[in-house]
C-alpha cells in the first residue's frame, strides 16, 4: 500500500420519510473516508505522482467500503461524488492530486460503469473540517434528481500533515424530486450527459 491510512470511516444516511411523506424505497447513502499522511506537507513538490498513485489505490479501497456498506452490488448505485480536505501544512494541489488524475477508473470499475464526470470538491482545513461531498447521477449529469451532496467530517483529521479523502455512492436521488429535468427512466448513459 501506497497510502499511509491512519483511519477508515464509514458513513450511512438513509431518508425514510420527507415533509410527513414516505420515501419508498428509502434513498440510501454511503460515504467512505480515509485519512491518510501527506507525504508533501510542508514543502513545495513539483512532481505529484506519488499522491496521483495513492488516488488511483484510495479509489478502488473507498468505493468497495461504500457500496458493501448499503449491502447492495455495485451496478445498483445511481450517483457518486468525491471530496478531499488537506490539513494546514498541505495545499489545495495535494487534494487535486488524489481526486482526479487516477482515482476515477477503479472507482467506475466497482460500480460497473460511470460515464460521468464524477463531481468533486476541495478544501483546506484543520481536524473536524466538514467535506461537502458533490453528487451527480454516474451515468448522465444532466439527470437533476441526482444533483445533491453528503456532508461528512471526521472529528480528529486533518491533522495538519493529512489528507482526509471522501467518496460517496447512493441508491437514488433526492427524496421526493420534482424540478424535472432527465428521468433516470430517459437516460441514455452514451456520453456522461443525457
Amino acid at each position: 500500500m501506497k497510502a499511509h491510512i491512519r483511519k477508515l470511516v464509514t458513513v450511512i444516511d438513509e431518508t425514510l420519510s420527507e415533509q410527513g411523506r414516505e420515501v419508498s424505497p428509502p434513498v440510501r447513502r454511503a460515504a467512505a473516508i480515509a485519512v491518510i499522511a501527506n507525504p508533501f506537507a510542508g514543502s513545495y513538490q513539483e512532481d505529484l505522482s506519488l499522491l496521483i498513485d495513492i488516488g488511483e489505490e484510495l479509489g478502488g479501497l473507498l468505493a468497495e467500503r461504500a457500496v458493501a456498506a448499503l449491502g447492495v452490488p455495485g451496478e445498483s448505485i445511481e450517483s457518486y461524488g468525491k471530496a478531499a480536505a488537506v490539513g494546514e501544512n498541505g495545499e489545495l494541489e495535494h487534494a487535486a492530486a488524489i481526486l482526479h488524475p487516477k482515482l476515477g477508473a477503479p472507482f467506475r470499475k466497482v460500480l460497473g460503469k460511470g460515464a460521468a464526470l464524477i463531481p468533486s470538491s476541495k478544501k483546506r482545513g484543520g481536524m473536524g473540517v466538514v467535506l461537502d461531498i458533490p453528487l451527480g447521477h454516474k451515468d448522465a449529469a444532466f439527470v437533476r434528481s441526482h444533483f445533491d451532496g453528503m456532508e461528512v467530517r471526521v472529528t480528529d483529521a486533518p491533522r495538519a500533515a493529512e489528507i482526509v479523502v471522501a467518496v460517496a455512492v447512493t441508491t437514488g436521488g433526492r427524496p421526493l424530486p420534482r424540478v424535472g429535468g432527465l428521468k433516470v427512466s430517459e437516460i441514455k448513459g452514451e456520453d456522461g450527459l443525457r
